[in-house]
């Protein structure tokens, strides 16, 4: 005979969650106490935190590519320091 799998609601996902975020108690104690694994907690811990800046209007997708792009713009603002320097080296006179 199988075991039928639990459902567990949004509201009891977010509820364990913000337990676990408060640290009142141990992830271990809190598990117990709700009876899930600590597995199940870190993911829904995790699909909370990646769906965080979507509640102040932004989408994950938004948050991503914004992280993506202050990286390229972090990548090019080094490039060009290392670009303008070569240019000041390459213009002051050899001394022969």
């Amino acid at each position: 005979m199988s075991k039928k799998r639990r459902q567990f609601t949004a509201e009891f996902k977010l509820e364990v969650v913000l337990e676990g975020l408060r640290n009142e108690k141990s992830v271990a104690q809190l598990c117990r106490e709700r009876e899930i694994t600590d597995k199940l907690y870190y993911k829904w811990r995790e699909q909370f935190l990646e769906q965080a800046p979507t509640i102040f209007g932004g989408t994950v997708k938004q948050a991503r590519e914004s992280a993506e792009q202050a990286g390229q713009i972090a990548d090019l603002e080094r490039m060009v320091g290392r670009l303008t320097l070569e240019n000041e080296i390459l213009k002051k006179p050899r001394a022969c």
